[in-house]
């Protein structure tokens, strides 16, 4: 981008990261340093590549939608690091590294001879960062992770669903993008102190550990009630406002709701909300004179409510209540966020174009600043920037390039 007439670099431009990720947790991670700037180098094993191109594909032969949306602004290379001459160029690749990064099984990379140790011993400058499910220290730190798998032993799905139901998982990935986000915060801290301290680091991130710091108001209501937080539907798990919950607007769909609140910090939004809805009469009756009141008495609220909003759709309801000042929130489903013109115009959703699948809507990535701007590009093919990073990085000819691919290398 430009700023006062001359071009500026993004945030992260000239840092070299070392991307040993597959799934979504690391590869979350990478994406985003390569959203900030960062020249973000994919090492895939030759044949086959992340276990992501392929394990959700409609297409076999073609990378998976799942893939695309996880390594955009990456370059891929092609390494065979079960073969010394691949281990060999991997080596290389880390001492011109400044982060390295993989979330492979627990003991894989140790296996592959790239523990931290070993790296560190190469380049002592190297950002090390790894994610797994669980701590090494623990009781559980082989087992193997997955998203719901972290939700699950990280609390999240103990305080989602209904009361006296079964627990639910989360629909947002919070397991894998969430500790991938987490992680980016720990590799950008260390390439900061890393200015001061001339050295690089190792960070570690639980998977299990990110989604309990996900959770923390959890935790605020096994302080204020002694007792594990509770399933409790669409309400808020502290339990201490109402309305807080989803009510069902005109249209019948499946996403014909809209969520509405009122602070428990006061008084104020109850009371606009009750001269919204045109029942000001109720602003003086005790049974709602304190949000602990209104707690008492959520059914009766949801009585109050459900037939004006049951009268107008979840965008009338939204505007209407959002322009009194009472928070509201329509159900918005992948569709319309999807198409929606304003987040198109913004750059939350970017079209990449994709040289086998062609054009390809995708969410983009929410940071704004305004001195950093990095234009979304579509996710590699496998082992397509082999020439230009072992060029550029490594200063391989043409030539050496081919050696190593007949010899299995690369």
């Amino acid at each position: 981008m430009e700023r006062d007439g001359a071009r500026v670099p993004p945030a992260l431009a000239g840092v070299k990261v070392v991307d040993l990720t597959q799934f979504e947790a690391g590869t979350s991670c990478t994406e985003t340093l390569a959203w900030l700037g960062a020249d973000v180098v994919k090492v895939e094993e030759p044949t086959r590549g992340d276990q992501g191109r392929h394990a959700s594909t409609d297409r076999p032969g073609v990378d998976s939608y799942y893939f695309m949306l996880l390594n955009a602004n990456k370059r891929s290379v092609t390494c065979n690091l079960k073969d010394e001459r691949g281990r060999a160029v991997l080596r290389e690749l880390i001492e011109r590294g400044d982060v390295f990064i993989e979330n492979f099984g627990p003991g894989v990379i140790e296996r592959l001879g790239f523990g931290y140790e070993v790296v560190r011993e190469i380049n002592p400058r190297i950002v090390y960062a790894q994610i797994k499910g669980f701590a090494p220290e623990s009781p559980y730190g082989s087992f193997l992770a997955f998203d719901m798998i972290a939700q699950s032993v990280g609390g999240a799905l103990s305080t989602t669903g209904d009361e006296d139901q079964r627990p639910i998982k989360p629909g947002p990935t919070i397991g894998d993008t969430g500790t991938g986000l987490h992680c980016a915060i720990g590799i950008l801290a260390a390439l900061y102190q890393r200015q001061l301290t001339g050295r690089g680091q190792q960070i570690y991130v639980a998977m299990q550990e990110a989604v309990i710091n996900f959770s923390r108001i959890a935790y605020a209501s096994q302080a204020l009630w002694g007792k594990a937080a509770p399933r409790v539907g669409n309400r808020s798990v502290l339990g201490m406002s109402a309305p807080s919950d989803v009510y069902r607007c005109k249209g019948g769909g499946p996403n014909d709701y809209c969520y509405i609140y009122t602070s428990r910090a006061g008084n104020h939004q109850w009371q606009r909300l009750l001269k919204v809805i045109g029942r000001d009469e109720l602003l003086e009756d005790a049974r709602f004179a304190t949000p602990q009141d209104r707690v008492r008495h959520e059914k009766e609220i949801d009585e109050l409510l459900a037939p004006w909003v049951g009268a107008r759709t979840k965008i009338e309801v939204m505007e209407t209540l959002g322009q009194a000042g009472v928070p509201a929130g329509a159900v918005f489903d992948t569709d319309e966020l999807l198409h929606d013109p304003f987040l198109r115009e913004r750059g939350t959703f970017a079209t990449v174009e994709h040289p086998i699948r062609g054009e390809f809507t995708m969410p983009g990535w929410p940071v704004k600043m305004s001195d950093s701007d990095v234009s979304v590009v579509t996710a590699p093919l496998l082992g397509q920037h082999n020439e230009e990073v072992y060029g550029e990085w490594l200063g391989y000819p043409p030539e050496r390039i081919v050696e190593l691919r007949q010899e299995g290398a690369i």
